[in-house]
């Protein structure tokens, strides 16, 4: 078994949101891995940043995500950062992988002041274009559809989406 679709990303580029409603046009199963994460861990990602460390969360982000490939025939949503790690890249190789690309404005518009991600506390904007900037190689290395969803509608990504899916992917 093996997933149909994986979303990478930058916090704010639709991943869950987008990754839900593209499982369900699809009518397949559905994964985040940060929801995996909480619900083995029974605390919040923000809990596990505080409370055990970035290194702690990581691995296990890793071990969710290498279950999830696994087991999920359907759609996976990816942390933000989970690129980061070189043993997730590779596992994601031969899997179809779609970036949502997505700019400061508009992803910094949809995560706003939440708290609920840890990494972009306090200068929100600014994070997210480090974030952004150090990351964009690892989304593009890892991609083999990339759709912008900047000031986009949630239904137009899915219904590209779906359509590039249904036509076998391409490559921007």
């Amino acid at each position: 078994m093996s997933p149909v679709a994986v979303l990478v990303g930058a916090p704010g580029a639709g991943k869950s949101t987008v990754g839900k409603r593209l499982a369900a046009a699809l009518g397949l199963e559905f994964a985040d891995v940060d929801a995996l994460i909480e619900s083995e861990a029974g605390m919040s990602v923000s809990d596990i940043f505080v409370t055990l460390g970035e290194p702690e969360f990581r691995a296990r982000e890793r071990s969710a995500i290498a279950t999830a490939l696994r087991d999920c025939n359907g759609v996976i949503a990816l942390g933000g950062g989970a690129i980061l790690n070189p043993l997730t890249r590779e596992a994601l190789k031969g899997t179809q992988v779609i970036w949502l690309q997505v700019d400061i404005a508009s992803a910094t518009s949809r995560v706003g002041m939440n708290t609920a991600r840890p990494l972009l506390i306090g200068n929100v904007r600014g994070k997210m274009a480090e974030l952004m900037a150090e990351r964009a190689p690892l989304y593009e290395e890892v991609s083999t559809i990339t759709v912008n969803t900047s000031g986009r509608k949630v239904r137009e990504v899915v219904d590209e989406l779906v359509a590039l899916l249904k036509a076998g992917g391409v490559d921007d």
